[in-house]
């Protein structure tokens, strides 16, 4: 794909900023395209989700519900995901680490997502990594066209998010969307569409801009007779999964050849929603189908259309045209399509897939007809639309789109304006986007603000010392009189740490900033650079001597069975984030980048789980590998904390 400023735009923010992105176009503009380039080349542990199981398969990800762990129907913020709900305990290993780690999350098709969805992504990723930053501090890169596909939000479930407080149930109705800075890219250059007479209308009904000039032409190409011949490819795109469906098995059963059936190979965890094709294809020859899959070696692609030459017990011969025109005779043999999950590695933190089921099958489907649903993302030569009964936003756009010319386009029912429809509210967030596009000098000051986000958060205190006075609340709350002493003392190291790192780690960001405008980029900052050396080597001493002891030490004998196990949940999670503080520390001690605190944080992430363990040496042990001289320095407040521990 030729390269566009805009893709690089989006490329850049995506790379080299923490802003939440919105990557938006009109059909046919390489989205789909820059997200496969974008996962090749980040540095980022990122990961894909997608509303439905389709749209994951073909993004290479998993849907939203899998991953997250959330149950179908409406969420409710403050109702559906509670502090001690028995979710937040059902994560495995593997995924925590990785919600834990992660960097980039890139949702494909955000058109379809409802906002009540992304708070509960919201929830999740707070739970996991930060609790005061909208998605946990996670980036979010969501892709997709608004005047596509809308989110569905029956009457009922729409009343109750109206009574939580949502204006749209579109994404961008998200409440933790709303807390975040989050910008807008705009792809405008169409790559499927090269006639720009057609593009100019696909962009009027779009903005449901359907002056009379437009609807002549548009309608210039219903033919209500229209019989097309089995070798002219074309293909019915309908509103309804019956339409198509009854067009296709009429078509098959009107053949006078013989049937054949190929049966799917199914291993493992692959949800029947999600199969790509049927699980028992039959076929005759001279029937028409598509392929729902992109060769390796470029013979054919998803969405490309042929006719049924030969069947053999194993393979199927299509017969198509090439890019000349040409008749080509293609001999397809079962494909593999792979139901992954995200796993990481416990050393580096490299989030990777991991396959857990598999579906085999000749990559085809009977193509007479498809909806328009199923259509979303591909694209045809010739078609004929059946939208007389569109019944949402953006169906007859989204239908309209898939063909490549105007000239291979034909409507069996006319287009009126009331079967056009398009959401005003939809309308005028575009036009906002369009007005309100970064440029190079914002990506330049949204670089520097990344640099200092992340600078802080080494020195962000808050996080922990929340967590700690939690602990401490809880255990002054629950705990008998015989553990009053261990309170106390809790008491006493909140309050020294509350000085010594929390209000010392504010005044220490308050200067990160100060500093981050003199040069435009980190290794030009000199100053900022020696500044960030000099407050490592003082947190890491500090934290690790006010606090290793008490950490190490653990939690006073408690009779009580309930309270015991709730305190040490909330005390597990208190050791994980002092372990990936102080380790965090330790590993950007010889210097900052981007990439080494990416690469660290996944790292300590994955360590943490250490604690506890046989051979966990602590962060006192960090702490003296990166300054042995200066960790055995005593103070006044770690004296009073020994001296009560042996009264």
């Amino acid at each position: 794909m030729t390269k566009n400023k805009e893709l690089e735009l989006a490329f850049n923010y995506a790379q080299y900023t923490q802003r939440n992105i919105f990557l938006t176009g009109k059909a046919g503009t390489g989205k789909t395209t820059f997200l496969r380039n974008l996962l090749r080349t980040t540095h980022k542990r990122a990961i894909v989700v997608a509303p439905t199981g389709v749209a994951a398969i073909n993004a290479g990800g998993v849907t939203i519900h899998s991953f997250f762990q959330l149950a179908p129907g409406l969420y409710l913020p403050g109702q559906s995901i509670q502090r001690d709900s028995k979710m937040r305990y059902g994560f495995s290993k593997h995924k925590i680490n990785i919600l834990r780690s992660l960097d980039l999350l890139v949702i494909d098709e955000i058109s379809m997502v409802r906002c009540d969805l992304l708070d509960a992504i919201d929830d999740v990723l707070r739970r996991y990594q930060d609790h005061f930053k909208p998605f946990g501090g996670v980036q979010l890169l969501m892709i997709g066209d608004l005047q596509q596909l809308a989110p569905v939000a029956s009457d009922e479930e729409w009343q109750l998010l109206q009574a939580a407080g949502y204006q749209t149930p579109y994404f961008f109705g998200s409440q933790a969307l709303q807390k975040t800075n989050y910008t807008a890219i705009e792809l405008t250059h169409v790559y499927r569409q090269a006639d720009q007479t057609f593009i100019d209308l696909l962009n009027n009904v779009r903005d449901n801009r359907l002056d009379a000039t437009t609807l002549a032409t548009l309608n210039s190409r219903y033919k209500p007779n229209f019989r097309p011949s089995d070798d002219e490819g074309y293909i019915t795109l309908t509103t309804h999964n019956y339409q198509a469906n009854d067009i296709n098995q009429h078509r098959l059963m009107m053949l006078p050849t013989e049937p054949h059936t190929y049966t799917a190979g199914v291993n493992g965890d692959f949800p029947e929603a999600s199969y790509p094709t049927d699980a028992h294809l039959t076929l005759k020859i001279g029937a028409q189908v598509m392929f729902c899959k992109n060769d390796p070696n470029r013979l054919y692609y998803n969405g490309k259309i042929g006719r049924v030459t030969q069947l053999t017990a194993n393979d199927v011969w299509v017969e198509c045209t090439d890019e000349n025109g040409q008749p080509q005779d293609i001999q397809v043999s079962p494909q593999e399509w792979q139901n992954t999950k995200y796993v990481t590695d416990e050393k580096s933190g490299e989030i990777s897939e991991e396959v857990i089921g598999t579906f085999s099958q000749i990559p085809l489907r009977t193509a007479w007809a498809i909806t328009i649903h199923k259509s979303q993302g591909l694209t045809f030569d010739r078609c004929i639309i059946n939208a007389g009964q569109a019944f949402s936003f953006g169906q007859v756009y989204v239908a309209l789109s898939r063909c490549r010319t105007l000239e291979g386009l034909v409507l069996s029912t006319p287009i009126t304006g009331n079967v056009v429809m398009s959401d005003p509210t939809i309308i005028s967030y575009n036009h906002a986007i369009q007005e309100n596009q970064p440029d190079d000098k914002q990506l330049a000051n949204d670089r520097l603000a990344c640099i200092d986000r992340t600078l802080c958060s080494i020195f962000d205190y808050l996080p922990l010392m929340t967590q700690l006075r939690y602990v401490v609340r809880l255990a002054d709350e629950k705990l008998t009189r015989a553990n009053k002493p261990w309170v106390e003392q809790a008491k006493l190291l909140t309050a020294d740490c509350e000085q010594q790192l929390e209000a010392v780690g504010q005044t220490f960001q308050a200067q990160i900033h100060r500093l981050i405008p003199l040069a435009t980029t980190y290794e030009e900052n000199t100053q900022l650079q020696e500044r960030v050396k000099k407050g490592n080597q003082y947190f890491l001493v500090k934290t690790t001597h006010l606090m290793d002891d008490f950490i190490q030490a653990g939690l006073p004998d408690i009779d009580n069975k309930v309270t015991r196990e709730r305190l040490e949940r909330e005390f597990e999670l208190l050791k994980q984030d002092y372990s990936i503080k102080t380790r965090l520390l330790v590993r950007t001690a010889g210097g900052f980048s981007l990439d080494t605190y990416w690469n660290a944080k996944a790292e300590v992430t994955m360590q943490e789980s250490a604690i506890g363990q046989p051979g966990y040496s602590g962060g006192k042990t960090a702490a003296k590998t990166a300054s042995a001289k200066t960790t055995k320095t005593k103070t006044a407040a770690g004296a009073r904390r020994r001296k009560k521990r042996e009264e």
